[in-house]
């Protein structure tokens, strides 16, 4: 199988019809992207990795079965090994080594590119002009996008090595480009 963004688009769009968690997908696909980009790696690998991250949340809601039971879906389907582990390992509850460089950003930009995206639903432009120091101070707040687990957060941006603040600038940068189709309010909207 060519692991490409279009064939990973395809299986996510298969298993989920949600559009928040499709947004979700896309959020964490652009983050995902950045680093790749930022670090000369196969963008398309990594894209195609962030998209299936979720991509059986619907069918399998609870953590004994998500995402370990999607990863056998993917096997079937003949996604590559690599792809798969990276799934697996975006999971607190399964304790999998994240050893690679994708593994870490995937796990550094789920929780961060939802929390963001949260942030952005509640400000008049989204995301435009947001900073980090606006996410910190929301996420200082636990009824704020109460789903979100903080330590995960925080976690994230000392796998990659980088201060939360230089993390939350560059998935807040990520974002932008693709507001719209997040939901976002622009400052021209």
């Amino acid at each position: 199988m060519d692991v490409t963004r279009d064939a990973a688009w395809e299986t996510l769009t298969r298993y989920t019809t949600s559009e928040a968690l499709l947004r979700h997908a896309l959020a964490v696909e652009a983050c995902v992207r950045f680093y790749a980009h930022e670090q000369g790696e196969d963008e398309e690998l990594w894209s195609a990795v962030a998209l299936l991250h979720d991509f059986d949340y619907e069918i399998h809601p609870t953590l004994d079965k998500h995402p370990q039971d999607g990863a056998t879906i993917l096997r079937e389907e003949g996604w590559p090994d690599e792809v798969v582990e990276a799934v697996l390992s975006h999971a607190e509850h399964l304790e999998l080594p994240r050893d690679t460089q994708l593994k870490k950003t995937l796990f550094a930009c789920d929780e961060l590119a939802g929390f963001v995206h949260a942030c952005g639903l509640v400000r008049p432009d989204g995301i435009e002009t947001l900073e980090p120091k606006s996410v910190r101070k929301k996420l200082k707040q636990p009824s704020f996008a109460a789903g979100v687990h903080r330590d995960e957060v925080y976690a994230g941006a000392e796998l990659l090595g980088l201060e939360l603040d230089d993390h939350i600038r560059n998935v807040v940068a990520a974002m932008r480009p693709i507001a719209p189709q997040l939901g976002l309010r622009t400052a021209a909207a």
